[in-house]
């Protein structure tokens, strides 16, 4: 039976080991945390999102970017000190412009592939993980955001995604607790919501039913392979432990780029941090006042999941500023005022801030497949749509690992 080590916990080395499990083989996962989900699969934005597929690589991206340098509040913020990690991100996120379109389309073909695993596997394993199917409504205050996903809609039904446009009048018998005033809408109903961290700790334990060996609390220290093995180094905090296996796969989110560079891989991922804030609902007026259909607010970026009777999850922001996990005031406020705004009813007396780093490739597309060696894989890079995509990413995976031979990587970035 061939041995598979798998380096990360997050949704992304979780469904990767539980879909090389279910084909036989034998997979141990190390994680330096206690538990599975502990980093950016703690407390994202909660949606399954094939609407959201629209890649960031456009001249609005970068003209947004260079206007909103100054504002701490801005939805997309960049740490003007220069790095070379942060300027070759930057120009090879340039270069890949003229692939908007193509990865665009690509990605929301992605998305829709995912959907039925991810729902299989739940279904199969008895993961409650506060699904809800309502669909997504996008939300659009001025005539020109609303002109843009027209054209997003396009691409995004070129990888068979339906979605519709909506009025203002239709956006409220949708969600009728939206306030506001807007230009319109689109609304997907195929899309959904949930909480990713419950779903991959129900995942995890799934895993473990299969018999994967799980090495939580084991910071991996070192890492190498040759064209017949691969070996993991881990340590515990106490001891350090090496491992020998037939093969392995990085799935470390924003640490894929250092352990890759040890394996002889180019994988330029760069973190980019992200916001949210869980709006607990202690009060039945908050409870009728929250959204039950997930809705995304282009101006803003922000996106919101409601999660059970009692949570209202609200997310958003995109920040560069290397690795940097602090989560600043000035960044939380605008979600805070955002629901305020917008759901006047819901009290914001108990908000529980968190803030995640995004493991992004300057193409926005991940990387699924092989390494320079073929004892090496990744599965990693997934941006904004880590849960979205992680299904059907690790079935890709799995297939590259049972025929390394015929495998290819589905991401143009090295």
């Amino acid at each position: 039976m061939k041995r598979i080590a798998v380096i990360g916990g997050g949704i992304t080395g979780i469904t990767t080991a539980y879909t090389l499990a279910k084909r036989g083989l034998d997979v141990t996962v190390f994680e330096k945390h206690r538990y599975a989900a502990m980093e950016t699969s703690f407390a994202n934005g909660g949606q399954l999102s094939a609407s959201n597929a629209e890649v960031w690589n456009n001249w609005k991206t970068i003209v947004k970017g260079l206007r909103w340098m100054m504002r701490n509040d801005a939805p997309l913020l960049v740490n003007p000190k220069p790095s070379w990690h942060k300027l070759s991100w930057f120009a090879e996120f340039i270069a890949a412009i003229p692939q908007y379109e193509t990865n665009t389309t690509e990605t929301a073909r992605l998305a829709i592939a995912a959907r039925d695993h991810l729902f299989e596997w739940a279904k199969n394993e008895g993961i409650d993980f506060d699904l809800e199917r309502r669909g997504i409504l996008h939300i659009y205050r001025k005539k020109a955001g609303f002109d843009h996903a027209a054209n997003v809609t396009k691409l995004l039904a070129a990888g068979g995604l339906e979605r519709r446009a909506v009025t203002p009048e239709e956006m409220r018998a949708i969600e009728p607790t939206l306030a506001g005033t807007y230009y319109g809408g689109f609304f997907t109903e195929s899309d959904s919501t949930g909480d990713i961290h419950k779903f991959t700790q129900g995942l995890a334990a799934a895993t473990e039913r299969l018999g994967v060996e799980t090495r939580y609390g084991h910071a991996v220290t070192d890492l190498g392979a040759d064209q017949s093995r691969a070996w993991v180094t881990s340590s515990d905090g106490e001891d350090e432990q090496r491992h020998e296996f037939d093969g392995l796969v990085v799935c470390a989110g924003v640490g894929s780029r250092a352990l890759a560079a040890k394996l002889g891989d180019r994988v330029n991922i760069y973190p980019v941090k992200g916001y949210s804030i869980t709006v607990h609902l202690d009060e039945p007026q908050s409870q009728e006042s929250a959204p039950t259909v997930s809705l995304l607010d282009d101006e803003t970026k922000i996106v919101t999941s409601r999660l059970g009777d009692d949570r209202f999850r609200v997310a958003g922001t995109a920040e560069f500023s290397g690795y940097n996990r602090d989560i600043r005031a000035n960044r939380v406020q605008p979600l805070v005022t955002w629901v305020e705004q917008c759901f006047p009813g819901v009290s914001t007396r108990r908000v529980v801030p968190w803030a995640g780093l995004r493991p992004m490739l300057p193409n926005m597309m991940p990387r699924v497949g092989p390494g320079r060696l073929p004892t090496v894989f990744y599965n990693t890079g997934h941006g904004h749509l880590g849960w979205t995509l992680s299904a059907i990413t690790a079935e890709m995976l799995a297939d590259a690992v049972e025929n390394p031979s015929t495998a290819q990587t589905i991401s143009t970035a090295r």
